[in-house]
């Protein structure tokens, strides 16, 4: 996929799961992970994430990205307003700080995005590590947002137990 293809992928992808937290739906979090599964597929198949001339340093750069990707998605994941209606379901939405945690974790990104070259890395900007980064960030929330749905208790039932 050309770069320039895969970072307006990134970008629709990263508006398209902005939308959909900030508007109430159904907490299960299955359309997010297979997004997140998708994106982590197509980053890590597109290539380009490690320098070849240095690839102890660019792998450690890698994988501290990894890791901050899942932390800002458990960060992000406890902002998120979660309950149940009369009927059990559980539903979600994001809140004002879902997207400032948002801001901080593209910020961080791109805050290392731009530390490889001063570590002497010969990387280009490549999209497809965006799309791993924010693929493991999206799929991490997801995630924790369904469990944290899944571990609220049921919903007293409005029926009237018989002889009472």
């Amino acid at each position: 996929m050309d770069p320039i293809q895969t970072a307006a992928l990134a970008i629709v992808l990263i508006v398209f799961v902005l939308y959909r937290q900030m508007r109430t739906r159904i907490a299960t979090g299955y359309g997010l992970r297979y997004t997140a599964v998708a994106m982590i597929a197509i980053g890590l198949l597109s290539g380009g994430l490690v320098d070849p001339h240095n690839l102890a340093l660019s792998v450690t750069l890698l994988v501290v990205e990894a890791a901050l990707a899942v932390a800002f998605g458990i960060v992000r994941a406890a902002t998120v307003r979660v309950w149940r209606d009369e009927a059990g379901v559980p539903w979600s939405r994001a809140t004002g700080w879902t997207l400032v945690g948002w801001l901080a974790s593209l910020a961080t990104r791109f805050a290392l995005l731009a530390a490889g070259p001063l570590l002497g890395l010969d990387l280009a900007f490549t999209p497809t590590a965006l799309l791993v980064f924010v693929g493991l960030t999206i799929g991490t929330q997801s995630l924790f947002v369904a469990r944290r749905a899944h571990a609220l208790p049921l919903a007293p039932s409005p029926v009237t137990p018989v002889g009472a």
